[in-house]
Protein backbone atom coordinates (compact mmCIF):
# COMPACT_ATOMS: atom_id res chain seq x y z
CA UNK A 1 0.00 0.00 0.00
CA UNK A 2 1.22 3.55 -0.66
CA UNK A 3 1.88 6.35 1.79
CA UNK A 4 -1.16 8.37 2.86
CA UNK A 5 -1.26 12.17 3.01
CA UNK A 6 -3.13 12.77 6.26
CA UNK A 7 -2.72 16.56 6.06
CA UNK A 8 -1.04 18.79 3.49
CA UNK A 9 2.60 17.63 3.32
CA UNK A 10 2.13 15.31 6.32
CA UNK A 11 2.34 11.68 5.25
CA UNK A 12 1.79 8.37 7.00
CA UNK A 13 4.76 6.22 5.93
CA UNK A 14 4.43 3.39 8.46
CA UNK A 15 3.67 -0.28 7.96
CA UNK A 16 0.84 -2.72 8.61
CA UNK A 17 1.66 -6.03 10.26
CA UNK A 18 -1.15 -8.36 9.30
CA UNK A 19 0.40 -11.47 10.82
CA UNK A 20 1.57 -10.62 14.34
CA UNK A 21 -0.55 -12.41 16.94
CA UNK A 22 1.09 -11.39 20.20
CA UNK A 23 2.95 -8.40 21.59
CA UNK A 24 5.26 -8.00 24.60
CA UNK A 25 6.13 -11.68 24.47
CA UNK A 26 2.93 -13.66 24.88
CA UNK A 27 1.27 -11.33 27.34
CA UNK A 28 -0.87 -9.38 24.85
CA UNK A 29 -2.80 -11.09 22.06
CA UNK A 30 -3.10 -9.18 18.78
CA UNK A 31 -5.52 -11.34 16.83
CA UNK A 32 -6.32 -8.40 14.55
CA UNK A 33 -2.64 -7.64 13.85
CA UNK A 34 -1.12 -4.21 14.40
CA UNK A 35 0.10 -1.05 12.66
CA UNK A 36 3.42 0.74 13.06
CA UNK A 37 2.81 4.47 12.64
CA UNK A 38 5.47 6.79 11.28
CA UNK A 39 4.89 10.25 9.80
CA UNK A 40 6.93 12.29 7.33
CA UNK A 41 6.53 16.07 7.43
CA UNK A 42 7.86 17.86 4.34
CA UNK A 43 8.58 21.55 4.80
CA UNK A 44 11.62 23.80 4.35
CA UNK A 45 13.13 21.11 6.53
CA UNK A 46 11.92 17.52 6.57
CA UNK A 47 11.17 15.51 9.71
CA UNK A 48 10.36 11.85 10.26
CA UNK A 49 8.31 11.26 13.40
CA UNK A 50 8.92 7.74 14.72
CA UNK A 51 9.76 4.72 12.58
CA UNK A 52 8.64 1.09 12.36
CA UNK A 53 9.59 -2.35 13.63
CA UNK A 54 12.92 -3.36 12.10
CA UNK A 55 11.67 -6.08 9.69
CA UNK A 56 9.42 -3.44 8.07
CA UNK A 57 12.18 -0.86 7.55
CA UNK A 58 12.36 -1.43 3.80
CA UNK A 59 8.61 -0.84 3.44
CA UNK A 60 8.84 2.47 5.27
CA UNK A 61 11.87 3.56 3.27
CA UNK A 62 10.13 2.82 -0.03
CA UNK A 63 7.16 4.93 1.07
CA UNK A 64 9.49 7.78 2.00
CA UNK A 65 11.33 7.51 -1.31
CA UNK A 66 8.05 7.98 -3.17
CA UNK A 67 7.76 11.40 -1.49
CA UNK A 68 11.30 12.67 -0.94
CA UNK A 69 14.91 11.54 -1.14
CA UNK A 70 15.61 10.09 2.34
CA UNK A 71 18.96 11.92 2.41
CA UNK A 72 16.94 15.15 2.64
CA UNK A 73 15.58 14.24 6.08
CA UNK A 74 16.82 16.81 8.62
CA UNK A 75 15.29 15.41 11.80
CA UNK A 76 14.27 11.99 13.07
CA UNK A 77 12.06 12.27 16.14
CA UNK A 78 12.04 9.28 18.49
CA UNK A 79 8.91 9.65 20.59
CA UNK A 80 9.55 6.22 22.11
CA UNK A 81 12.46 3.79 21.97
CA UNK A 82 10.49 0.51 22.06
CA UNK A 83 11.42 -1.47 18.95
CA UNK A 84 8.03 -1.19 17.20
CA UNK A 85 8.74 2.56 17.06
CA UNK A 86 12.51 2.74 16.77
CA UNK A 87 13.50 -0.46 15.01
CA UNK A 88 14.14 1.21 11.65
CA UNK A 89 16.02 4.27 12.93
CA UNK A 90 19.45 2.86 12.16
CA UNK A 91 18.45 2.09 8.56
CA UNK A 92 17.02 5.59 8.09
CA UNK A 93 20.13 7.24 9.48
CA UNK A 94 22.30 5.28 7.06
CA UNK A 95 20.36 7.01 4.28
CA UNK A 96 20.15 10.37 6.08
CA UNK A 97 23.55 10.66 7.79
CA UNK A 98 23.16 14.41 8.36
CA UNK A 99 19.85 14.03 10.19
CA UNK A 100 19.67 14.92 13.86
CA UNK A 101 17.96 12.44 16.19
CA UNK A 102 15.62 14.04 18.76
CA UNK A 103 14.20 12.54 21.93
CA UNK A 104 14.09 12.80 25.70
CA UNK A 105 17.12 12.30 27.92
CA UNK A 106 15.88 8.80 28.74
CA UNK A 107 15.38 8.11 25.05
CA UNK A 108 19.00 9.00 24.34
CA UNK A 109 20.12 5.98 26.33
CA UNK A 110 17.91 3.63 24.30
CA UNK A 111 19.12 3.86 20.67
CA UNK A 112 22.74 3.57 21.77
CA UNK A 113 21.95 0.52 23.89
CA UNK A 114 19.79 -1.26 21.32
CA UNK A 115 21.39 -0.25 18.02
CA UNK A 116 24.95 0.81 18.95
CA UNK A 117 24.54 4.03 17.01
CA UNK A 118 26.82 6.97 17.54
CA UNK A 119 24.48 9.55 16.06
CA UNK A 120 24.05 13.25 16.71
CA UNK A 121 21.34 13.36 19.37
CA UNK A 122 19.50 16.43 20.61
CA UNK A 123 17.76 16.02 23.97
CA UNK A 124 14.39 17.78 24.07
CA UNK A 125 12.05 18.46 26.97
CA UNK A 126 8.54 19.82 27.43
CA UNK A 127 8.13 23.14 25.65
CA UNK A 128 11.14 22.78 23.36
CA UNK A 129 10.46 23.51 19.70
CA UNK A 130 12.00 22.78 16.31
CA UNK A 131 11.21 25.09 13.38
CA UNK A 132 10.65 23.30 10.06
CA UNK A 133 9.61 26.43 8.15
CA UNK A 134 5.82 26.72 7.91
CA UNK A 135 5.43 24.24 10.74
CA UNK A 136 6.87 24.01 14.23
CA UNK A 137 7.28 20.83 16.22
CA UNK A 138 6.68 21.18 19.95
CA UNK A 139 7.62 18.42 22.37
CA UNK A 140 5.82 17.20 25.49
CA UNK A 141 7.52 14.74 27.81
CA UNK A 142 5.21 11.94 28.92
CA UNK A 143 7.26 9.63 31.16
CA UNK A 144 5.60 6.28 31.92
CA UNK A 145 2.95 6.79 29.24
CA UNK A 146 3.96 4.14 28.84
CA UNK A 147 7.80 3.97 29.07
CA UNK A 148 10.22 6.29 30.92
CA UNK A 149 11.39 7.77 27.60
CA UNK A 150 7.94 8.51 26.12
CA UNK A 151 7.04 11.90 24.69
CA UNK A 152 4.52 13.47 22.32
CA UNK A 153 5.20 15.62 19.27
CA UNK A 154 2.72 18.42 18.59
CA UNK A 155 2.47 20.22 15.24
CA UNK A 156 1.09 23.59 16.22
CA UNK A 157 0.05 24.80 12.75
CA UNK A 158 -2.34 21.88 12.33
CA UNK A 159 -3.22 21.19 15.98
CA UNK A 160 -1.88 17.70 15.21
CA UNK A 161 -0.75 15.48 18.08
CA UNK A 162 1.57 12.55 17.40
CA UNK A 163 1.48 10.73 20.75
CA UNK A 164 3.08 7.34 19.96
CA UNK A 165 1.33 4.80 22.25
CA UNK A 166 -0.78 7.10 24.41
CA UNK A 167 -4.05 6.78 22.44
CA UNK A 168 -3.47 3.56 20.56
CA UNK A 169 -4.79 0.15 19.78
CA UNK A 170 -3.39 -2.90 18.01
CA UNK A 171 -5.20 -3.16 14.68
CA UNK A 172 -4.12 -4.03 11.17
CA UNK A 173 -6.15 -2.23 8.52
CA UNK A 174 -5.54 -0.69 5.12
CA UNK A 175 -7.43 2.40 6.31
CA UNK A 176 -5.78 5.26 8.19
CA UNK A 177 -8.75 7.17 9.63
CA UNK A 178 -11.11 6.05 12.39
CA UNK A 179 -14.27 6.84 10.43
CA UNK A 180 -13.16 4.39 7.71
CA UNK A 181 -13.30 1.31 9.93
CA UNK A 182 -15.91 -0.36 12.11
CA UNK A 183 -16.17 1.85 15.20
CA UNK A 184 -17.11 -1.01 17.55
CA UNK A 185 -14.04 -2.99 16.51
CA UNK A 186 -11.88 0.12 16.87
CA UNK A 187 -13.14 0.96 20.35
CA UNK A 188 -12.92 -2.67 21.49
CA UNK A 189 -9.23 -2.62 20.60
CA UNK A 190 -8.70 0.83 22.14
CA UNK A 191 -10.34 -0.27 25.41
CA UNK A 192 -8.28 -3.47 25.44
CA UNK A 193 -5.10 -1.47 24.86
CA UNK A 194 -5.85 1.02 27.62
CA UNK A 195 -6.79 -1.72 30.08
CA UNK A 196 -3.64 -3.74 29.42
CA UNK A 197 -1.01 -1.04 28.84
CA UNK A 198 -2.09 2.29 30.36
CA UNK A 199 -4.52 1.50 33.17
CA UNK A 200 -1.77 1.28 35.83
CA UNK A 201 -0.75 4.83 34.90
CA UNK A 202 -4.21 6.40 35.02
CA UNK A 203 -3.28 8.98 37.67
CA UNK A 204 -0.25 10.01 35.60
CA UNK A 205 -2.53 10.44 32.60
CA UNK A 206 -4.88 12.72 34.53
CA UNK A 207 -1.95 14.83 35.72
CA UNK A 208 -0.53 15.00 32.20
CA UNK A 209 -3.88 16.24 30.84
CA UNK A 210 -4.00 18.90 33.58
CA UNK A 211 -0.43 19.93 32.74
CA UNK A 212 -1.26 20.30 29.04
CA UNK A 213 -4.35 22.37 29.85
CA UNK A 214 -2.11 24.75 31.80
CA UNK A 215 0.19 24.99 28.78
CA UNK A 216 -2.76 26.21 26.74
Amino acid sequence: MPSVEVLENVFWVGAVDWNVRNFHGFTYSTHRGTTYNAYLIVDEKTALIDSVYGPFAREMIERIKAIVDPSKIDYVVANHVETDHSGAISEILKLAPKAKLLGTAKCKEGPQKHYFGNWEFQVVKTGDEVDLGKRTLRFIEAPMLHWPDSMFTYVEKDALLLPNDAFGQHLATSKRFDDEVDDKMLMDEAAKYYANILWPFSQLIIRKIEEIQKLG
